[in-house]
Formats: structure tokens, sequence, C-alpha cells
């Protein structure tokens, strides 16, 4: 009995090893089957190659329909690791143009999963991109050869004219990063780094497509599997018609060669871009193809800032250009009226331990004598009796008071721009002083130089094209933008919504017709234009130890605004000097077609003159 009970003890040991063993072998094959893609990637390279069939990223246009940017064939050199047999690797390198070094190094960094964590010898891995067809064809010839290589075609940017590069921005390969918050990517993809390529990235790439082929035992590609059934269709990107005319945008580059500084041109009733200009600037082709690399990093070695988007990225006192808003804001809080008159001593004005130099103009002015004269005493006055007013509890409510109106008119904030990396100046506020000199240890007289847009007042162009806008349209403007469509879809309403201002829009009459006055016989005379009524302001911001900055806002026709227009000269003197006349010209170039010939003189000095640039920048 005993003996019977031991052996059926063993016999029931025996099953429940073999049921384990079998438990474990049935999971462990699940595991591989289900959950290891090494072993997928296995099965599915011995049977099928899965080639990804890029799509043509989406064109863009300007505003009038012609192209800008569209897309050229290049060709990506492939390897699946495990594919590859013995070859002429000289013969390789000397085909595809690198060295056996170079060869050997790129073939470590692929197998390198700290450097390519998607690595897998299964399946293919980028080893060389963008190889003109002139390569490729040569290439292509030798192919049977290099086993374990293949080539694929994808779309790579290329530029109707090398104009409007900050505008446009570039393409680049993608980064581990982007990998992994998107997965769309895959190592070796490109993507949009810059400008509106960055902006609209999602709209302009389309979507990937497959196409399945299957191999035989040999590894060898026999055809499609299934007659094509399985494969899906790439989609290409979504085009783009931006608001920039081209032909504008073109003139303006011209005139800004041999000079630092931004020009923005908007129309006021839509918001649209109609020039964006950041120089020095670049010919977006260097950035296209295998000597992008080294042409990026002699464009980024230059001590001028190339890739510096000023239009958005640049803060400057914006000087006297910011005359225009001290006054609304005077005139909506009550400070000065229409009719206040200011004078100023021997081209001084006077503040408890102050004095700011002022133009000299004859005195005593009210305000439309004030803008069009550029008059610091006015300015400076108004101000101070704002700051310290009675009306305000105290000078932090003043000064809070004046920043939110500052604020309504796109100051001190980013507008949200459809570009980018925008900046967004500088508005301070009470808080920011008491910080500095203590709640009680300021005043008006303390900060006026924020009077004349100096002090601690930083803007960048494109708020200060925007507020130029802003009173063409008489307390109002939409979000600047520079992309006016795009293919099959509505327009974003954040394009289209308009900001109110704080300020009443009968007090923006008096500020026009100053800006009228300055144009006509004031400090921007020079941009005069037979037939066009204009309205501009001048500045100049001060740069030391450099020469100061020239700066211009207008806009025209006066009473049915088209186009408004900032032009930034770095290191160009008084307002004056190098931008009133460059606005003038491009003004006569949007709304004429083209530059009259006795004034061609003005064109001549703008295109020849001295190189600003001898400037450098710390």
């Amino acid at each position: 009995m005993q003996g019977s009970l031991e052996t059926l003890n063993r016999r029931n040991t025996i099953l429940v090893i073999i049921i384990a063993i079998f438990v474990v072998f049935v999971l462990r094959l699940a595991f591989l089957q289900l959950f290891n893609d090494k072993y997928k990637d296995f099965a599915d390279s011995n049977a099928f190659y899965k080639k990804t069939i890029y799509p043509a990223r989406g064109l863009i246009y300007d505003r009038k329909g012609q192209l800008m940017v569209y897309n050229n064939p290049s060709y990506d050199v492939l390897i699946t690791v495990r594919e590859v047999e013995p070859f002429d690797t000289l013969d390789f390198c000397q085909t595809v143009g690198i060295t056996k070094e170079g060869f050997l190094r790129q073939l470590d960094a692929i197998k390198n999963r700290r450097l390519n964590p998607g690595y897998s010898s299964y399946t293919p891995q980028v080893f060389m991109s963008q190889l003109s067809p002139e390569t490729y064809g040569m290439l292509q010839e030798k192919m049977f050869r290099f086993k374990g290589f293949s080539v694929r075609s994808r779309p790579l940017r290329a530029y109707m004219e090398p104009v409007a590069a900050h505008a446009l921005g570039y393409v680049a390969e993608v980064n581990n990063r982007d990998i992994e918050s998107d997965d769309y990517y895959v190592p070796g993809d490109y993507s949009g780094r810059s400008g509106i390529e960055k902006t609209y990235e999602t709209k302009l790439r389309g979507e990937k497509g497959v196409q399945v082929l299957l191999r035989d035992a040999h590894g060898r590609i026999k055809g499609r599997y299934e007659q094509g059934k399985k494969d899906i269709k790439a989609v290409p990107g979504k085009d783009l018609t931006l608001s920039l005319d081209l032909a504008l945008q073109q003139y303006a580059e011209q005139l800004m060669v041999n000079k630092r500084g931004a020009i923005v041109a908007i129309e006021p009733a839509t918001g649209e871009i109609l020039t964006y200009v950041s120089a020095p600037s670049y010919d977006p082709g260097l950035l296209v193809g295998r000597s992008r690399a080294a042409n990026y990093k002699a464009l980024e070695a230059s001590p001028h800032k190339i890739f510096l988007n000023r239009p958005i990225q640049s803060n400057y006192p914006p000087g006297s250009t910011f005359k225009p808003a001290q006054g609304l804001i005077f005139l909506e809080e009550g400070i000065m009226s229409t009719t206040s008159l200011v004078g100023c001593s021997m081209g001084y004005y006077y503040a408890p331990g102050r004095k700011v130099g002022c133009h000299h103009h004859s005195s005593p002015l009210a305000i439309v004598g004030a803008v069009a004269n550029s008059c610091n005493a006015y300015f400076c006055h108004g101000y101070r009796n704002l700051i310290d007013s009675r009306k305000y509890e105290n000078v932090q409510e003043a000064m809070d008071t004046w920043k939110d109106h500052m604020v309504s008119m796109g100051f001190g904030y980013k507008l949200g721009v459809d570009l980018p990396f925008e900046k967004r100046g500088l508005i301070p506020n009470s808080q920011y002083y008491n910080k500095w000199y203590g709640a009680k240890g300021w005043r008006g007289s303390t900060i006026i130089s924020n009077a004349i847009g100096q002090g601690e007042i930083l803007t960048t162009p494109m708020q200060l094209a925007n507020f130029c806008a802003t009173i063409a349209n008489k307390g109002w403007f939409i979000t600047p933008h520079l992309v006016k469509d795009i293919e099959g879809e509505k327009t974003d309403p954040k394009y289209t919504m308009k900001h109110v201002t704080t300020i009443d829009s009968s007090h923006f009459t008096p500020i026009i017709e100053g800006m009228k006055g300055a144009a006509m016989y004031g400090t921007a005379a020079g941009v005069r234009i037979e037939g066009i009524e204009i309205c501009g302001k001048t500045g100049t911001a001060q740069n030391p130890p450099f020469p100061d900055h020239s700066i211009f806002i207008c806009f025209a026709p006066a009473n049915n605004p088209k186009i408004a227009m900032l032009v930034f000269i770095e290191n160009g003197g008084f307002g004056a000097t190098w931008a009133v006349p460059m606005a003038s010209l491009l003004l006569e170039k949007y709304l004429k077609g083209s530059i009259a010939d006795n004034r061609k003189w003005m064109e001549d000095r703008l295109l020849n003159a001295e190189n600003l640039m001898r400037f450098v920048p710390n």
C-alpha cells in the first residue's frame, strides 16, 4: 500500500513538472510573438519590407499666388545591418563622396543605442541623407553590389527667390526630443525648425505612406504584397498662401543690404504682414542639402547675429515713435487736452534733478504740433503730470493705469504673431519701480525718460508696426500674421478678431493730424510722395557707445490706410537719415508699383549706402 502511494506521488510530481514546463513554454512563446519587437522585426524583415513613402511638403505662395517655396527630389541611403554582405567599401565611399573613416564613424553611430535609441539590425536605418540626383544616379547603377543598402526618395525644400528667410524658416533633421514628443517622427525625419515652417509644421508635413514589399528567403525584393492592397498612400501637406508681397519683400531686402535692423509692413484692416525683413538675412537655400551643416555653422559664427529674428526677437527702446502712445493716454486720462500748450526753455525740459533735451521748435505747442515736431518738452510735461496726478491715489495707481493703456495698444506682451520665439518687450509697472526705489522713493521726474521712449521701455519692431496699424484704424488692431490661407481650412479666428484699445477713437484724430504734419513739414518731411498723403513719426533711440538707431513708423494713404510700416535701422542716426527715405520708397513701390524717375536719386543713395554694419554689437 505504501509503495503504491509513493508511486502515485512520484507520478503526480512528474505530471506537475510537465505541466509547468508546458505553461512556461506557452508563456515564453506568447511573449516572443506578442510583446518582443525584436522577434517581430525579425519575422517581418524575413517576409516583408515596409518602405516609407514620404509625402510632398506643402507649397508656399505669396499673397498674389506667386510660388515661393517648392520641393525638389533628394535621396537617402538606408542600411539594414543584418542584411549587409561583404562589399567593396572603397567603391561605395567614392560613389557617395565620403571617406572610409567617415563610413566607419557613421556605422558606429547607427549601432550606438545611446545615439540611436530606435536601432534594430533588422530594420532599415538612415546611413546618409540628401543625396543629389547626380550622386543617386551613380549609386543606383551599382546598388546590386551593396547588399543591405537601399535608397528612398524624399522631397527637399527649394526656393524661387533667396528672400524672406526669417519669415519662412528652415527644415532640418529631428532630434530625440522631437521623436519622443511626436510619434510621427523617426530618426532621419525632417521638420520645420523656425519661421512658418515650424509654426505650421503639422499642416505642411502631410501624412506618410507605406509600401509593403515581399521578400524571398534570401531577402531579395520580389514585388508588392497582395498587389498593393496593404499599401497606405502618402497624403501631401497643405499649401500655404502667405500675406507677403513678394515684389515688396525683394525690394525691401535690397534696400537693407549692408544694414542691420528690421522692416515690417502690415495691412491695417486685416493684420496681414506685407513685408517682413530681418537684416542681415541669408539665402534660405544655404540650409538645404549636404552642405547645410557647414553653411549653418558659418552663418551662426557671424558677429552680426544673422539668425536673430529681429522683428520679433529684438528689444529696442522705441524713442520718439512712442510719443503718439503717450499723447493718446494723456488725452484719455484728461491730463492734457487738444488745446493744452507746453513750451521749452532754450532747448531743454527741466524736471527736479533732470534735464531733457528738446528740439527747440516754436513754442508753446499743442498736441498736433508736438507730434509733428517731436517735442520732448510736451511729452515729458504730460508724463510727469500723469504719474504725479492727484486724480490717482498714489504714483503706483497712476503707473499701473498708464501700463494698462500701453498693453491695450499691443506693448509689453507677445502679440501672438504666427512665428515661433516671439519676445514680449518691457512696459514697467509700479512693482518694477518699487523694487528699485522703494514704494515712496520715486515719482514722475524719477522715470521721466519713459516719456520719450527711453528709460526702461523696450519694444519689438513688430509691436511698433502693429501700433502704427492701430493708429491707422483709430483704436483697434488684428493680431499680425503671415499666413493668409491654409489649403482647405477656414481662417483661424485669432487672426480675424479685432483687439480694441482702452483709448476712445476720437483721441486718435489729433494724433493722426500730428503724424500728417510730421510728414508734410515736420521731422519726417523727407517721406513725402506726390499724390499720396502720408502720416508718420520719426524716432531716434540712444545706443551708446555706438551711433543711435534710426526709426520711423508711417501709414498711407492717410484717409484710407492700405499699409502701415516700421523701418528700424541699427546705428542709422536720426530717424530722418535712413529710416524715413527707405519707408518713402517702400510706400511708393507698394502704392504706385514703381519708383518715379525724379526720385531715383533717393533709391541710389540707399542702395549704395555706406556699410552701417561696421558697428558690431556686443
